[in-house]
């Protein structure tokens, strides 16, 4: 961990201990998701502790960590596949509480940030929807509200709506029309079409949870399952935000749930790390220490190098978030393309590196592979960020080389990048 505030490093140490101590003793068997009165009790020792909802700023109830300080705090938590639950801080609850604080307004924030932070409150983000519905291409958005007097009278289906069984309420992304500023009015519009966010209650008539997805990832409580929304109303002050700005907004939300989600699975791989170092270090095969054996080693520095590498892009993004939003959302994409998949990679080893008993449900590792690989797929497909990632790095050089830098892949002395091109 890179040298941190002096009352940072106490809460990560408290947070570590807590996790050893408290939390893995409680773990359900591998495969097994906590029970709801497990969590509860959890969840007030770790409010006892001191340690409860890191991200959230201390008047809504949390420890007011501020973003750049979040990746030690979140791998301490991660360590174990229930930490972030118990702490709160565990998608998508982590990441709505964290747009709500930004953007709310202050009666949304004590109606639905309050207990979302005390843990009273769970919640669900209403994004993903059946084909040709919005996917990894949000700009496909299916799901629409019409303005009535009042409110918003909500249609759509989505799927994919994690935590929503257990859910107060949900945040839906909706396609909404564009708004004059008075019936009839030839003034431009109040508000342009586009997508807008919405607060519904779960209980608001017309909403419904309906047919459940089974996932091979266990650590979301509250399944993914789909949400049917039919002429539901819902009041003005639902929008969160401005109305048709939905897609500025998720950005506030995507760029640091991307990244919390590398933290908390960086956490986890370190702890499969760690039974396979305990392993290796116990073990002797072929008359030598296993740990002295070199395709072992080579297997172990492989693991250090992405455990390195992914702390490093998660605290360079972590850092550029708090500085320059738009700047640290692109580079999001990356961390999460390079985490997700860095990640797997070290648990896979370390499960190889024990043998049967790593595919066995007397160790955890077989499990975290399951938790792990829906991750290259969940807040958008690897693919569709190495898309971006390509698209961001090539518009970027043709500005540059455009403003005049010089071309670097002339044979011929090209003089421009245009000419070039031809």
């Amino acid at each position: 961990m890179n040298t941190l505030p002096p009352e940072i490093e106490d809460l990560r140490l408290r947070t570590r201990d807590f996790i050893r101590s408290v939390v893995i003793p409680a773990e359900p068997s591998p495969g097994q998701r906590l029970s709801e009165a497990e969590r509860t009790r959890l969840q007030a020792a770790a409010k006892s502790a001191g340690v409860f909802a890191p991200h959230v700023s201390v008047e809504y109830g949390g420890q007011g960590v501020p973003l750049q300080f979040w990746s030690p705090i979140f791998q301490e938590a991660g360590y174990s596949l229930i930490g972030p639950t118990v702490l709160n801080c565990q998608a998508p609850d982590e990441g709505n509480m964290h747009m709500l604080e930004l953007i709310g307004t202050q009666a949304q924030k004590d109606q639905y940030l309050r207990p979302l932070v005390s843990g009273a409150a769970r919640s669900c983000f209403g994004m993903t929807e059946p084909h040709p519905g919005a996917g990894s291409d949000p700009a496909a958005l299916q799901s629409s509200a019409s303005k009535v007097d009042g409110g918003w009278v909500i249609n759509g289906h989505k799927r994919f709506s994690s935590g929503a069984n257990n859910a107060a309420f949900c945040i839906a992304m909706v396609r909404t029309p564009a708004l004059d500023a008075a019936p009839g009015a030839t003034s431009p519009a109040t508000s342009p079409a586009g997508a807008t966010m919405l607060l519904v209650d779960m209980d608001t008539p017309g909403v419904r949870i309906g047919e459940q997805i089974s996932t091979m990832d266990r650590a979301i409580g509250g399944g993914h399952p789909h949400l049917h929304f039919k002429n539901v109303f819902v009041p003005d002050s639902a929008v969160l935000g401005s109305p048709g700005q939905g897609f500025r907004y998720a950005q506030v939300r995507l760029g640091p749930a991307r990244l919390t989600h590398c933290m908390r699975w960086l956490g986890l791989a370190r702890r499969a790390m760690d039974i396979a170092l305990d392993r290796t270090n116990t073990r002797e095969i072929f008359g030598s220490a296993m740990h002295e054996l070199g395709i072992a080693q080579d297997m172990l520095a492989l693991n250090v190098m992405d455990l390195e590498t992914s702390d490093a892009i998660i605290s360079k993004t972590a850092a550029l978030l708090h500085t320059d939003a738009k700047a640290g959302s692109a580079l999001s994409s990356v961390a999460k393309a390079h985490t997700s998949e860095a990640v797997y990679r070290v648990i896979d080893r370390s499960l190889q590196l024990c043998g049967g008993d790593g595919v066995s449900d007397r160790l955890p590792l077989a499990s975290y592979l399951n938790e792990v690989r829906a991750f290259r797929i969940y807040d958008g497909s690897n693919e569709t960020h190495k898309w971006a990632i390509a698209r961001r790095a090539s518009s970027a050089r043709r500005r540059e080389v455009e403003a005049g830098a010089p071309f670097q892949a002339s044979v011929d002395n090209a003089p421009s990048y245009s000419s070039a091109q031809a």
